[in-house]
């Protein structure tokens, strides 16, 4: 556990955040140019417990102890650093990662897209709305969901995906999967990217898959398992214990030799987590760039917009899928996986042809 965290905050955008990156007056975030910052919410944790936390401008920061620089120093390199390309996707822009359940039960679209047509259809339709990457997977891990067997999770998924990568082969695909047989049969079908709900923390020969043949891999944090993680989920704060979640995981691939520009970061909002759980998470979601990773959220249709909104809800929890994405495009999240690919990328272009004009 560490002593103090590191969060970028003050942000400005486009050719106002060029200007002050220009003038040395703000840093840029992730090497972006479009996104510069000049404060840092610095959080000092002590038995577990955040006891201060203070707002510095980046220009004051020699004036603070010299135990406080030195770690501030190390992530701020890690914050304004590039984040490399991962499988053709650039990180300057916001990346949509479209969603596609080929399963019976999934929370979010209750087995849809269970007939291969029917998945096929739903891919290419999402890659035709600007979808940059698909995530199939064959096995549901919504709360309260059961493990499902390996070679019938695979049967679900495997000519799905045989199929979109001889049709889009410019594509990437990553697949959803916590065990390491489908992890294996995926990426011998030529899956570019693997994405475990777990935190490769299901299977113990998980890690060994991904990185003989150098995978990126998205780490995912969920506390418990799917069948119990929604049952009074706790913790000593959300946010920094994720962040020591991610840098425990992050030290031990790099001690196994594994790249460390393979590894993107997704919180798992909505997994093992309540409602105020989800919100510091996403409130504070720019701490994770001090990780030195790119950041994924997964808020598409999650229960945390029907308990904010309650009589207001809707199935396909649009309106609420748009805020969230938009809130984490303004806090430099660069991956977004969602389900309505037309309606969100809609979103994010509109938004971000605001935000930029002078």
């Amino acid at each position: 556990m560490r002593k103090y965290y590191t969060r970028p905050c003050n942000f400005y955008y486009g050719n106002y955040a060029k200007k002050l990156i220009k003038k040395k007056k703000a840093l840029s975030l992730a090497g972006n140019p479009n996104i510069a910052f000049d404060q840092l919410e610095i959080f000092q944790r002590k038995k577990k417990r955040i006891v201060q936390n203070i707002i510095c401008p980046i220009s004051e920061i020699k004036t603070l102890s010299e135990e406080i620089t030195s770690t501030i120093k190390a992530d701020l390199k890690k914050i304004t650093s590039r984040r490399k390309s991962i499988c053709g996707l650039k990180f300057d822009n916001p990346q949509i990662m479209g969603a596609l359940n080929i399963t019976p039960d999934s929370f979010s679209d209750g087995g849809l897209f269970f007939d291969e047509s029917k998945a096929y259809d739903q891919a290419d339709l999402m890659i035709k709305s600007g979808a940059t990457i698909i995530d199939v997977g064959g096995e549901s891990t919504r709360p309260g969901s059961k493990v499902v067997n390996e070679k019938k999770e695979w049967d679900r998924i495997k000519n799905t995906i045989i199929k979109l990568k001889k049709d889009f082969p410019k594509t990437p695909l990553s697949l959803d999967t916590r065990k390491s047989y489908v992890m294996k049969k995926g990426i011998e079908c030529g899956i570019n990217i693997i994405n475990d709900v777990s935190g490769l923390n299901f299977d113990s020969k998980s890690f060994n898959v991904i990185s003989l043949k150098n995978i990126p891999f998205i780490l995912h944090h969920m506390q418990g398992t799917p069948d119990t993680m929604q049952k009074n989920p706790k913790y000593d704060d959300a946010l920094l214990d994720i962040y020591d979640f991610f840098e425990k995981k992050i030290n031990f691939c790099l001690k196994k030799k594994y790249k460390k520009e393979f590894i993107l970061l997704d919180p798992g909002i909505g997994f093992g987590k309540n409602l105020n759980h989800n919100l510091r998470i996403m409130s504070k979601i720019s701490t994770f760039h001090s990780l030195g990773c790119p950041i994924l959220i997964g808020t598409s249709r999650k229960r945390f917009i029907e308990h904010i909104v309650t009589k207001f809800d809707t199935p396909d929890r649009t309106g609420g899928t748009l805020a969230s994405v938009l809130y984490g495009l303004l806090q430099g999240v660069q991956l977004f996986r969602v389900h309505n690919v037309k309606e969100i990328n809609q979103g994010i272009l509109v938004f971000n042809k605001i935000l930029n004009t002078n």
